[in-house]
Protein backbone atom coordinates (compact mmCIF):
# COMPACT_ATOMS: atom_id res chain seq x y z
CA UNK A 1 0.00 0.00 0.00
CA UNK A 2 3.24 2.41 0.92
CA UNK A 3 4.42 1.61 -2.95
CA UNK A 4 0.95 2.70 -4.32
CA UNK A 5 0.15 5.65 -2.26
CA UNK A 6 4.09 6.73 -3.19
CA UNK A 7 3.30 6.31 -7.11
CA UNK A 8 -0.19 8.32 -7.10
CA UNK A 9 2.15 11.48 -4.76
CA UNK A 10 4.40 11.08 -7.76
CA UNK A 11 1.53 10.74 -10.42
CA UNK A 12 -0.03 13.78 -9.00
CA UNK A 13 3.11 15.58 -8.67
CA UNK A 14 4.24 15.29 -12.45
CA UNK A 15 0.45 15.99 -13.53
CA UNK A 16 0.51 19.19 -11.42
CA UNK A 17 4.19 20.46 -12.82
CA UNK A 18 2.85 19.49 -16.34
CA UNK A 19 -0.07 21.61 -15.68
CA UNK A 20 1.89 24.21 -14.05
CA UNK A 21 3.86 24.22 -17.42
CA UNK A 22 1.16 24.34 -19.63
CA UNK A 23 -0.45 27.60 -17.93
CA UNK A 24 2.81 28.95 -17.77
CA UNK A 25 3.04 28.23 -21.80
CA UNK A 26 -0.45 29.72 -21.89
CA UNK A 27 0.06 33.25 -19.95
CA UNK A 28 3.99 33.94 -21.71
CA UNK A 29 1.38 33.53 -24.98
CA UNK A 30 -1.03 35.48 -23.78
CA UNK A 31 1.61 38.41 -22.77
CA UNK A 32 3.13 37.94 -25.70
CA UNK A 33 -0.19 38.64 -27.39
CA UNK A 34 -0.81 41.91 -25.24
CA UNK A 35 2.46 43.13 -25.81
CA UNK A 36 2.29 42.75 -29.83
CA UNK A 37 -1.06 44.37 -29.90
CA UNK A 38 -0.21 46.99 -27.80
CA UNK A 39 2.53 47.91 -29.94
CA UNK A 40 0.77 47.34 -33.30
CA UNK A 41 -1.95 49.66 -31.28
CA UNK A 42 1.12 52.40 -31.02
CA UNK A 43 2.43 51.96 -34.31
CA UNK A 44 -1.22 52.61 -35.86
CA UNK A 45 -1.94 55.72 -33.20
CA UNK A 46 1.81 57.01 -34.52
CA UNK A 47 0.80 56.28 -38.10
CA UNK A 48 -2.32 58.43 -37.71
CA UNK A 49 -0.37 61.59 -35.71
CA UNK A 50 2.31 61.37 -38.99
CA UNK A 51 -0.47 61.58 -41.31
CA UNK A 52 -2.13 64.71 -39.95
CA UNK A 53 1.08 66.14 -39.31
CA UNK A 54 2.04 65.59 -43.28
CA UNK A 55 -1.53 66.46 -43.56
CA UNK A 56 -0.41 70.17 -42.04
CA UNK A 57 2.84 70.70 -43.83
CA UNK A 58 0.66 70.58 -47.19
CA UNK A 59 -2.03 73.17 -46.41
CA UNK A 60 0.66 74.87 -44.84
CA UNK A 61 3.12 75.37 -47.69
CA UNK A 62 0.20 75.67 -50.53
CA UNK A 63 -0.82 78.84 -48.56
CA UNK A 64 2.97 80.10 -48.25
CA UNK A 65 3.43 79.00 -51.71
CA UNK A 66 0.15 81.44 -52.37
CA UNK A 67 1.21 84.61 -50.01
CA UNK A 68 4.79 84.40 -51.84
CA UNK A 69 3.81 84.33 -55.40
CA UNK A 70 0.85 87.33 -54.24
CA UNK A 71 3.56 89.19 -52.29
CA UNK A 72 7.05 88.93 -54.41
CA UNK A 73 8.66 91.16 -51.81
CA UNK A 74 7.57 89.19 -48.65
CA UNK A 75 8.62 85.85 -49.24
CA UNK A 76 8.19 83.37 -46.76
CA UNK A 77 9.52 80.92 -49.01
CA UNK A 78 12.57 81.44 -50.58
CA UNK A 79 12.23 82.05 -54.18
CA UNK A 80 12.78 78.82 -56.53
CA UNK A 81 12.51 76.94 -53.11
CA UNK A 82 11.82 72.84 -54.07
CA UNK A 83 11.89 71.62 -50.46
CA UNK A 84 10.56 72.98 -46.75
CA UNK A 85 11.24 71.65 -43.20
CA UNK A 86 8.42 72.55 -40.77
CA UNK A 87 9.28 72.38 -37.08
CA UNK A 88 5.82 71.49 -35.73
CA UNK A 89 6.25 70.59 -32.05
CA UNK A 90 5.00 67.25 -32.24
CA UNK A 91 7.37 66.69 -35.06
CA UNK A 92 9.20 67.60 -38.49
CA UNK A 93 7.77 67.79 -41.82
CA UNK A 94 9.88 67.48 -45.32
CA UNK A 95 7.61 69.04 -48.17
CA UNK A 96 8.51 68.94 -51.63
CA UNK A 97 7.21 71.69 -53.70
CA UNK A 98 7.24 69.62 -57.48
CA UNK A 99 5.30 72.10 -59.99
CA UNK A 100 3.89 70.35 -63.53
CA UNK A 101 6.51 72.65 -65.31
CA UNK A 102 9.32 69.88 -64.72
CA UNK A 103 7.65 67.14 -66.63
CA UNK A 104 6.92 66.95 -70.40
CA UNK A 105 4.01 67.57 -71.82
CA UNK A 106 2.55 63.91 -73.05
CA UNK A 107 0.23 65.42 -74.92
CA UNK A 108 2.43 67.58 -77.18
CA UNK A 109 6.01 66.51 -76.58
CA UNK A 110 7.73 65.12 -80.21
CA UNK A 111 7.88 61.53 -80.46
CA UNK A 112 11.95 62.16 -80.61
CA UNK A 113 11.73 63.96 -77.37
CA UNK A 114 9.70 60.47 -76.24
CA UNK A 115 11.95 58.50 -77.50
CA UNK A 116 15.58 60.42 -75.80
CA UNK A 117 13.25 60.37 -72.27
CA UNK A 118 12.40 56.64 -72.88
CA UNK A 119 16.27 55.72 -73.45
CA UNK A 120 17.68 58.23 -71.07
CA UNK A 121 14.85 55.79 -68.16
CA UNK A 122 17.86 52.84 -69.34
CA UNK A 123 15.35 51.13 -71.69
CA UNK A 124 16.80 49.51 -75.08
CA UNK A 125 16.29 51.42 -78.15
CA UNK A 126 13.95 49.12 -79.63
CA UNK A 127 11.69 48.97 -76.90
CA UNK A 128 12.13 53.22 -76.25
CA UNK A 129 11.40 53.16 -80.04
CA UNK A 130 8.20 51.09 -79.53
CA UNK A 131 6.87 52.65 -76.58
CA UNK A 132 7.36 56.81 -77.87
CA UNK A 133 5.81 55.15 -81.23
CA UNK A 134 2.73 53.75 -78.86
CA UNK A 135 2.17 57.06 -77.18
CA UNK A 136 2.11 59.14 -80.22
CA UNK A 137 -0.47 56.34 -82.04
CA UNK A 138 -2.62 56.48 -78.84
CA UNK A 139 -3.08 60.36 -78.55
CA UNK A 140 -3.13 60.85 -82.06
CA UNK A 141 -6.72 60.44 -83.75
CA UNK A 142 -6.93 57.25 -86.18
CA UNK A 143 -10.08 56.65 -88.24
CA UNK A 144 -9.03 53.45 -90.42
CA UNK A 145 -7.14 52.02 -87.08
CA UNK A 146 -3.56 51.56 -86.57
CA UNK A 147 -1.28 48.51 -86.44
CA UNK A 148 -1.44 48.73 -82.34
CA UNK A 149 -5.11 48.38 -82.42
CA UNK A 150 -4.80 44.47 -83.23
CA UNK A 151 -2.75 44.52 -80.17
CA UNK A 152 -5.10 45.88 -77.83
CA UNK A 153 -7.85 44.22 -79.27
CA UNK A 154 -5.80 40.90 -78.73
CA UNK A 155 -5.71 41.69 -74.87
CA UNK A 156 -8.05 39.87 -72.43
CA UNK A 157 -10.35 42.18 -72.05
CA UNK A 158 -9.87 43.86 -75.20
CA UNK A 159 -10.28 47.71 -75.39
CA UNK A 160 -9.67 50.51 -77.97
CA UNK A 161 -6.92 52.67 -77.86
CA UNK A 162 -8.54 56.43 -77.37
CA UNK A 163 -6.68 58.34 -80.28
CA UNK A 164 -7.22 61.24 -78.71
CA UNK A 165 -5.12 63.27 -75.78
CA UNK A 166 -4.46 61.51 -72.46
CA UNK A 167 -6.84 62.67 -70.01
CA UNK A 168 -4.86 60.94 -66.87
CA UNK A 169 -1.32 59.88 -66.40
CA UNK A 170 -2.50 56.42 -65.72
CA UNK A 171 -3.57 55.93 -69.35
CA UNK A 172 0.01 55.31 -70.32
CA UNK A 173 -0.55 51.70 -68.08
CA UNK A 174 -2.55 50.44 -70.99
CA UNK A 175 -0.39 51.70 -74.02
CA UNK A 176 1.70 48.77 -75.58
CA UNK A 177 4.86 48.37 -74.48
CA UNK A 178 4.73 50.28 -70.90
CA UNK A 179 4.79 47.94 -67.61
CA UNK A 180 3.75 49.10 -64.25
CA UNK A 181 8.13 49.34 -63.58
CA UNK A 182 8.37 51.29 -65.98
CA UNK A 183 5.70 53.89 -65.57
CA UNK A 184 6.32 54.19 -61.57
CA UNK A 185 9.69 53.78 -61.22
CA UNK A 186 11.79 51.00 -59.91
CA UNK A 187 14.68 49.86 -57.58
CA UNK A 188 17.79 48.67 -59.04
CA UNK A 189 21.30 47.34 -57.36
CA UNK A 190 23.88 49.83 -57.27
CA UNK A 191 27.09 49.54 -59.34
CA UNK A 192 29.46 46.98 -56.94
CA UNK A 193 32.00 49.23 -55.44
CA UNK A 194 29.82 52.02 -54.27
CA UNK A 195 29.61 52.86 -50.64
CA UNK A 196 26.13 53.84 -50.55
CA UNK A 197 22.46 51.49 -50.53
CA UNK A 198 22.53 48.73 -52.15
CA UNK A 199 19.53 49.76 -54.28
CA UNK A 200 19.13 52.62 -56.32
CA UNK A 201 15.63 53.97 -57.12
CA UNK A 202 15.06 54.83 -60.42
CA UNK A 203 11.81 57.12 -61.56
CA UNK A 204 9.52 56.35 -64.38
CA UNK A 205 7.12 57.74 -66.75
CA UNK A 206 4.87 59.31 -64.33
CA UNK A 207 7.62 61.02 -61.92
CA UNK A 208 8.28 62.81 -65.93
CA UNK A 209 5.19 63.10 -67.89
CA UNK A 210 2.33 65.28 -67.39
CA UNK A 211 -1.20 65.35 -68.76
CA UNK A 212 -1.03 69.19 -67.57
CA UNK A 213 0.17 71.39 -70.56
CA UNK A 214 3.55 72.80 -69.04
CA UNK A 215 4.81 74.58 -72.11
CA UNK A 216 8.11 73.71 -74.26
CA UNK A 217 10.67 74.80 -71.26
CA UNK A 218 11.09 72.77 -67.99
CA UNK A 219 11.89 73.52 -64.25
CA UNK A 220 15.52 73.50 -63.77
CA UNK A 221 15.41 72.93 -60.05
CA UNK A 222 12.62 69.85 -60.20
CA UNK A 223 13.07 68.03 -63.78
CA UNK A 224 13.96 64.55 -63.27
CA UNK A 225 17.62 64.06 -65.18
CA UNK A 226 16.04 61.90 -67.74
CA UNK A 227 13.80 64.74 -68.44
CA UNK A 228 16.69 67.31 -69.26
CA UNK A 229 18.37 64.44 -71.34
CA UNK A 230 15.20 63.96 -73.27
CA UNK A 231 15.17 68.27 -73.52
CA UNK A 232 18.49 68.04 -75.09
CA UNK A 233 21.25 68.40 -72.16
CA UNK A 234 24.45 66.15 -72.00
CA UNK A 235 24.58 63.54 -69.77
CA UNK A 236 27.19 65.34 -68.17
CA UNK A 237 24.97 69.00 -67.75
CA UNK A 238 22.47 67.08 -66.35
CA UNK A 239 24.72 65.43 -63.69
CA UNK A 240 25.84 68.97 -63.25
CA UNK A 241 23.06 70.54 -62.93
CA UNK A 242 21.76 67.84 -60.44
CA UNK A 243 24.84 68.57 -58.65
CA UNK A 244 24.21 71.88 -57.99
CA UNK A 245 20.98 72.08 -57.42
CA UNK A 246 21.68 69.93 -54.44
CA UNK A 247 23.77 72.81 -52.99
CA UNK A 248 20.69 75.23 -53.28
CA UNK A 249 18.22 75.77 -55.79
CA UNK A 250 18.83 77.44 -59.44
CA UNK A 251 17.36 81.17 -59.53
CA UNK A 252 15.85 82.82 -62.58
CA UNK A 253 19.36 85.13 -62.73
CA UNK A 254 21.59 82.22 -62.62
CA UNK A 255 20.16 80.19 -65.26
CA UNK A 256 21.98 81.79 -68.00
CA UNK A 257 24.96 81.73 -66.50
CA UNK A 258 24.34 77.85 -65.50
CA UNK A 259 23.53 77.13 -69.44
CA UNK A 260 26.50 79.36 -70.76
CA UNK A 261 28.97 77.65 -68.67
CA UNK A 262 27.82 73.80 -69.78
CA UNK A 263 26.92 74.71 -73.33
CA UNK A 264 23.86 73.88 -72.98
CA UNK A 265 21.05 74.65 -75.42
CA UNK A 266 17.78 73.58 -74.23
CA UNK A 267 14.62 75.26 -73.38
CA UNK A 268 14.82 75.59 -69.28
CA UNK A 269 12.86 77.06 -66.50
CA UNK A 270 12.69 78.14 -63.03
CA UNK A 271 9.55 77.01 -61.43
CA UNK A 272 6.12 76.29 -62.69
CA UNK A 273 3.06 77.41 -64.23
CA UNK A 274 -0.36 76.89 -62.01
CA UNK A 275 -0.19 73.83 -60.97
CA UNK A 276 2.14 72.12 -58.08
CA UNK A 277 2.48 68.92 -56.56
CA UNK A 278 3.03 69.70 -52.48
CA UNK A 279 4.52 65.91 -51.14
CA UNK A 280 4.85 66.24 -47.34
CA UNK A 281 6.77 63.90 -45.06
CA UNK A 282 6.34 64.02 -41.20
CA UNK A 283 8.51 62.05 -38.64
CA UNK A 284 6.93 62.48 -35.10
CA UNK A 285 8.79 63.92 -32.18
CA UNK A 286 9.74 61.52 -29.46
CA UNK A 287 10.29 62.07 -25.58
CA UNK A 288 13.91 62.44 -25.89
CA UNK A 289 13.60 65.13 -28.81
CA UNK A 290 14.39 62.71 -31.61
CA UNK A 291 12.82 62.07 -34.21
CA UNK A 292 11.12 58.87 -34.85
CA UNK A 293 12.01 56.21 -37.48
CA UNK A 294 8.34 55.69 -38.49
CA UNK A 295 7.61 58.12 -41.75
CA UNK A 296 4.20 58.99 -43.38
CA UNK A 297 3.95 60.61 -46.52
CA UNK A 298 1.25 62.67 -48.53
CA UNK A 299 0.52 64.47 -51.32
CA UNK A 300 -1.72 66.89 -53.21
CA UNK A 301 -1.73 67.77 -56.71
CA UNK A 302 -3.28 72.03 -56.33
CA UNK A 303 -4.24 74.46 -58.79
CA UNK A 304 -3.51 78.17 -58.27
CA UNK A 305 -6.82 80.12 -59.60
CA UNK A 306 -7.02 83.71 -60.61
CA UNK A 307 -8.42 86.29 -58.10
CA UNK A 308 -11.90 85.24 -59.61
CA UNK A 309 -12.54 82.05 -58.40
CA UNK A 310 -14.15 81.46 -55.68
CA UNK A 311 -11.00 79.38 -53.87
CA UNK A 312 -7.57 80.30 -54.64
CA UNK A 313 -6.33 76.98 -54.94
CA UNK A 314 -8.11 73.56 -55.98
CA UNK A 315 -7.14 70.02 -55.43
CA UNK A 316 -6.85 68.22 -58.68
CA UNK A 317 -5.75 64.91 -56.40
CA UNK A 318 -5.07 63.93 -53.29
CA UNK A 319 -2.45 61.01 -52.24
CA UNK A 320 -3.25 59.44 -49.23
CA UNK A 321 -0.29 57.42 -49.25
CA UNK A 322 2.43 59.04 -51.32
CA UNK A 323 6.15 57.76 -51.87
CA UNK A 324 9.00 60.11 -51.51
CA UNK A 325 12.86 59.17 -52.45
Amino acid sequence: MATIRRARRGSALLAVLWLSAALAVIGFSVANTVRGETERTETSLDGLRSYYLAVAGVERSSMELLWSVNNPTLHILPPAATTVVYPFETGDVRVEILPEAGKLDINHAPVEQLFRLVTALGLDSSRAEEISAAIEDWRKPASEGSPFDLYYLSQVPSFRARHASFNEIEELLQVKGVTPDIFYGSYLPALEGGSGPRLVWHPGLADCLTVYGSGNRVDVNTAQPAVLMAVGVSPEAAEAIVERRREAPIRLEQVGGLVASLGVQAPLRVGGNSIVTMRATAQLRLANGKLSDLKRTVAAQVKYMPPSYDAPVHILRWYDTAWSN
